[in-house]
């Protein structure tokens, strides 16, 4: 399990060098491209014009609607209410050293969003055993300014999740932020992928940028130094690369980026998914084709600290080659 480990973050000189030979040199300039095109945007249009809230304050009309219907306390409970989702998963190509191998998984943290987040994560999590944690990105909300108000909060959690870390980085991750992140521990897969060593034995686990704002991700690049008939781990923020994953054989794509909706319908139809797969992929366990999948109904929220039958969650999945 050494590949998972603490990585010396790079200098101020050397780090765009660093992370275009890790994400891909064409890559990496479309996205500092985007990300300042969109902290131009936001510096004119304001904080709350990103994704869905381009035509409208969206934060401040969510917020008048709970208010006005009496729910706003029920959805800022919701909200700190996490639970934890044991998630098990038949791979038939799993290594017979990795039977039974925990993940933990992570989601959306949003952690800049309320300052109650942290102390609720870290009491979700206490007890917890696992051999992995994985976060598959959104750690900060805002998508503006500095990062700083995020890391320090992501940094509260991390602290108390020992181990091996990896993760991916999500739509409202600007790419500066990867030193800090692996500072804390956190391998970011990058259009990278990782080989897990048990007893002699390997698991792979890869990991794409953003699929869906950025649309950076490079699943071939990520991996191309992985045997075919080897049993593959993906991380991808956003579910919609499910038919390309699928095709190149891998076999557990993990997800978030939807957030479940987080406001929902009774019963859990989620309103608005903000993700172009199918609604079957959106949140829980799924199967397409020869892969199984898993969307996060996300550990923190975004835009506003409120959720409506949609709990919050960190996920616990169980790997097992039997069913």
């Amino acid at each position: 399990m050494n590949a998972v480990s603490r990585q010396a973050a790079p200098t101020e000189g050397d780090l765009y060098a660093q992370l275009g030979s890790r994400l891909g040199e064409a890559l990496l300039e479309r996205r500092l491209r985007a990300q300042q095109e969109l902290e131009a945007h936001l510096a004119v249009q304001g904080e709350g014009f990103f994704r869905l809230e381009r035509h409208i304050r969206l934060e401040g009309l969510i917020t008048v609607i709970f208010k006005m219907t009496g729910l706003y306390g029920r959805g800022y409970r919701n909200y700190l209410k996490i639970r934890l989702i044991e998630n098990r998963v038949v791979l038939p190509r799993l290594p017979a050293a990795f039977e039974g191998f925990r993940i933990l998984h992570l989601a959306d943290l949003h952690t800049d969003l309320d300052p109650a987040l942290p102390d609720a994560v870290i009491a979700a999590l206490a007890g917890v055993e696992y051999d992995l944690c994985v976060n598959t990105g959104d750690f900060r909300n805002r998508t503006r300014d500095c990062h700083r108000a995020s890391m320090e909060q992501t940094a509260r959690i991390y602290r108390h999740l020992p181990g091996p870390k990896a993760g991916v980085l999500g739509n409202h991750d600007f790419i500066e932020k990867v030193p800090d992140l692996e500072a804390m521990g956190i391998r970011v897969l990058l259009n990278e992928a990782l080989p897990l060593e048990r007893s002699g034995q390997t698991l792979w686990l890869a990991g794409v940028d953003d699929p869906y704002f950025y649309q950076t991700h490079d699943l071939a690049r990520a991996l191309r130094e992985v045997p075919p008939t080897a049993c593959k781990l993906l991380l991808s923020h956003s579910p919609q690369t499910y038919r390309e994953a699928e095709g190149l054989g891998v076999d557990l794509m993990l997800s978030g980026h939807t957030h479940g909706g987080q406001f929902c319908l009774p019963g859990g139809r989620a309103l608005i998914t903000h993700c172009p797969a199918p609604r079957a992929l959106v949140a829980g366990d799924w199967t397409y084709g020869r892969m199984r999948g898993y969307t996060s109904r996300g550990t923190g929220a975004g835009c506003v600290p409120l959720r409506l039958n949609c709990p919050a969650e960190v996920t616990l999945h169980t790997l097992t080659r039997h069913a």
